[in-house]
């Protein structure tokens, strides 16, 4: 019988240490998570390594002249009439487009032989609830001579046949909840204390069957993002109501597509976080897929007509964390990155186009992206792979070739912030509305992002374009159907 090895003491002491550092990095990043500010942009703080220049010169690419500037200065001369009309330079001007009640005050003294010189104009911004009212329709009935029949006016195309609503309020309440966040019982409360009183369930079914009018528009939506050539793509979660789940929700996710370029975006919700989801919905697409390092997008390096590329953002983001963790190799990351989103911000301010930015990236940003992929080479053999820079370098080292891949194209973006943009409604509308009542609720709340995250992003007054849809969706020839649109449709 062979005695039992000794154990080796200093090997277990060194992975116990080990083990405390990467816990105490973990609990030190969660703190930071639930109690500090979150900010990504780095600053260094040593005086002695300050931001670099970068010297970024657009004449090869595009002839750039500028014309000597001459400044003029000139006195005017105003009337007094004129300097009374202009508004106090510290009072915020009133925009023209909002409706005057024009309230006249007369001296109390007597003016009888006066004559009127002028008046003193004071402008209040003032507010009233919003306004329910009756649309009431008064069909005239006529009798035709000799016992012909009865002829009546026809009544124009509703929304929704058998609903009360007209389409004011159904736009009301769809951008009440989808734009500023309103739960449909919060704004039950609001109508009766109006004095209306609208059932739950009455509203639910008002966003129901505005969802089932608007369906064509977002099928029509779903073909023109799908058929673009760059796609940024990412997921957020959505409690959703499940009647085999007693006493908890199921927990459903968005799969956000968005074209940056001509600036469309299509929520698609899908019951879990599965390759599944984005594998149907991608299976035509061709072209640039842009997403985070999440797994399940590893499915589309295997498909030959997309190509596949990473977001540094995400990138910077782990180094940030772990500036805690070691100083020196995060703040160099950090400052390397940090010029390429300086070389993209002045190629955005010079107005560069597609083939301008592609040039201006090859010659600043590829020398810096191959200097920092080596390093991040020599680096990773210097740190614990379980500690946060170990994590940091690991996760952008492995993905290098998908993070560069953004400089042989000029119209593809260095990160996937866009996208992440559109995906912030749904948070906000998760911490007021909590839950959506199924899943097919969800898939009409997805339905709604889609058309009224493209009318944000075109700068389209959301609640006048929805009333004008609902207007004339009814009757609009289904094969034309893409005019409705938020980006192709004249309010």
């Amino acid at each position: 019988m062979q005695p039992a090895a000794t154990p080796d003491y200093q090997t277990l002491y060194e992975q116990s240490q080990m083990r405390i550092v990467a816990l105490e990095q973990q609990l030190q990043q969660l703190q930071k998570m639930i109690f500090g500010s979150r900010q990504e942009r780095f600053v260094p703080t040593s005086s002695n390594n300050p931001q670099p220049a970068l010297d970024i010169q657009p004449e090869p690419v595009a002839a750039v002249s500028l014309v000597n500037a001459q400044k003029i200065s000139y006195t005017r001369h105003t009337t007094k009439e004129e300097a009374r009309a202009i508004p106090h330079p510290g009072r915020m001007r009133l925009p023209e487009t909002l409706r005057r009640e024009e309230i006249t005050i007369e001296p109390d003294t007597d003016i009888t032989g006066c004559r009127k010189i002028g008046e003193e104009i004071t402008e209040i911004l003032e507010y009233v609830p919003g306004e329910l009212y009756v649309k009431q329709y008064k069909r005239a009935k006529y009798a035709l001579p000799d016992q012909g029949g009865i002829v009546i006016g026809k009544l124009p195309s509703r929304p929704l046949e058998k609903a009360l609503a007209g389409e004011g309020l159904l736009a009301q309440v769809i951008i009440d909840k989808y734009i500023d966040h309103l739960p449909l019982h919060r704004q039950m409360q609001r109508f009766e204390r109006t004095g209306v009183k609208i059932a739950y369930s009455t509203l639910t079914d008002w966003v129901s069957g505005t969802c089932q009018l608007i369906t064509p528009l977002f099928n029509a939506l779903q073909a023109e993002i799908l058929n673009c050539n760059y796609l940024h793509a990412d997921e957020t979660p959505i409690k959703v109501m499940d009647k085999d789940k007693k006493g908890e929700t199921h927990r459903g996710f968005y799969w956000v597509y968005q074209d940056s370029i001509n600036k469309t975006v299509l929520f698609d919700y899908q019951e879990g976080r599965g390759r599944e989801g984005p594998l149907k919905m991608l299976e035509n697409f061709t072209g640039y897929l842009q997403t985070d390092g999440y797994a399940a997008y590893n499915i589309f390096d295997k498909e030959a007509n997309i190509t596949h590329i990473h977001c540094m953002a995400h990138a910077r983001r782990m180094f940030s964390e772990a500036l805690e963790n070691d100083y020196e190799r995060a703040s160099y990351a950090l400052e390397e990155i940090q010029k390429l989103y300086v070389i993209e911000r002045i190629c955005k301010e010079q107005a560069l186009n597609f083939e301008e930015t592609k040039v201006v990236r090859g010659m600043k940003s590829a020398p810096i992206l191959r200097d920092l992929g080596l390093w991040l080479q020599q680096q990773y053999v210097h740190v614990l792979p379980k500690s946060l820079i170990g994590k940091a370098i690991a996760y952008s080292l492995k993905r290098w070739q998908k993070l560069s891949g953004y400089v042989t194209d000029g119209r593809l973006k260095i990160d996937n912030n866009a996208v992440e943009n559109s995906i912030r409604p749904v948070a906000l509308g998760r911490k007021n509305y909590l839950f959506a009542g199924s899943h097919e609720a969800a898939k009409r709340s997805g339905m709604l992002y889609s058309l009224l995250g493209t009318c944000k992003m075109h700068g389209v007054e959301t609640y006048a374009w929805l009333k004008a849809v609902l207007q004339t969706i009814a009757d609009h020839p289904v094969n034309r159907i893409k005019e409705l649109l938020p980006h192709h449709y004249k309010v």
